[in-house]
């Protein structure tokens, strides 16, 4: 008998597994896929950790977390630092100096903010009615064209006049030449990928997989007091309320006989015409010397049951269906529900783990 069975080894599952072992608490996780780690999983590739389901950067502001991480293993000194490729055109991301002085030749912020300023009053935009009118009203119509127009519509599948937009609430824009993406106090890559904090927080659980849960439920509730889901909720609930939409993604992953292929962790391609909206060289994130390297192109696709999915799509009708699914779940005695699909949200990496830490504590 287990105190805790938990439904999927990611990194919300693996964070509670952890915090009930800590507990004495006896524990078996399962995951349908043939590997722990959920999407942060690492091949080794030539030598090299090679991020299987996209790019992952561990970023916070959460000291509590980052130090709770850094407890189990440690980070290197990684910074975000993506560069956009319009055309053969490369720009700094987020759009910062060094990006506006490309565009524009200015050298000051205050240049740069008028130049700003000037497109968006000659845009004659008020009330923006999609994504193209908000994102030229935030950020005028050069840096709209060049660096996200493509990439977006690559992204969501449409043009950006067909989507709404509440998509683009707010655009990062720096005036300064800081090439950090994110804004955290804390960022790093576990050295040796992120396999090794995974496998530590699971190292005193049972575990087995390539196990549906679905396949073998009536059973897996026998041997478990409560059960942690962290899958797709509507699935749970066999879709009674409808499907929640999600936006996924395809990966071509390529090794190449060169130790340096684009001289940066990420590439995003920002034109339209471009298939793939980033190029991933995963040596990059661990500063790697081998003689190879290993490059994943990332594609954009759409979803349908049965395919991985990555971002839920949060507009009104998935919103007010993900309700009735968590008012159903409010009232479970036996079942613990939590992560990114359970909940319906896109979590970064350290929201999961102060969401999954929020949990054991108030269930335990």
């Amino acid at each position: 008998m287990y105190d805790y069975l938990i439904v999927g080894a990611g990194l919300y599952g693996s964070t509670f597994a952890y915090e009930a072992t800590k507990r004495g608490k006896k524990v078996l996780v399962i995951d349908k896929r043939n590997h722990i780690g959920g999407n942060i999983y690492c091949d080794n590739v030539e030598g090299i950790n090679v991020h299987k389901y996209g790019a992952h950067i561990f970023h916070t502001s959460d000291k509590e977390v980052w130090d709770y991480v850094n407890d189990i293993v440690e980070f290197n000194r990684y910074t975000n630092q993506p560069i956009a490729n319009f055309n053969g055109e490369i720009y700094n991301l987020p759009f910062n100096m060094n990006t506006f002085n490309k565009l524009w030749g200015v050298i000051t912020p205050e240049e740069a903010k008028l130049k700003i300023e000037e497109q968006k009053k000659q845009s004659l935009i008020d009330k923006p009615k999609n994504l193209e009118e908000q994102a030229i009203s935030l950020v005028g119509t050069d840096i709209y064209e060049k660096l996200i127009k493509g990439y977006t519509e690559k992204q969501w599948g449409r043009s950006a006049t067909e989507l709404p937009a509440f998509i683009i609430r707010r655009l990062p824009v720096r005036f300064s030449y800081d090439n950090n993406y994110f804004n955290d106090l804390y960022q790093g890559i576990p050295i040796g990928g992120y396999n090794e904090i995974i496998e530590k927080m699971l190292e005193k659980c049972d575990i087995k997989l390539g196990i549906d849960f679905f396949e073998h439920k009536d059973e897996l509730e026998k041997i478990s007091e409560k059960i942690l889901f962290t899958g797709m909720i509507d699935e749970f609930y066999g879709y009674k309320f409808g499907v929640l939409e999600y936006r996924s993604l395809k990966f071509e992953t390529e090794i190449l006989n060169e130790d340096n292929y684009q001289g940066n962790a990420v590439v995003n391609y920002t034109d339209r015409e471009t298939p793939y909206t980033r190029i991933i060289e995963h040596k990059h994130f661990e500063y790697g010397t081998q003689d190879k390297t290993v490059i994943t192109k990332e594609y954009p696709a759409d979803w349908k049951i049965g395919d991985e999915p990555y971002y839920p799509i949060n507009n009104d009708r998935n919103d007010e269906m993900f309700a009735k699914y968590k008012e159903l779940a409010e009232k479970e005695d036996k079942y613990i529900f939590g992560g990114r699909l359970a909940d319906y949200k896109y979590y970064d990496m350290h929201h999961v783990i102060r969401a999954a830490l929020d949990k054991a504590k108030e269930v335990m």
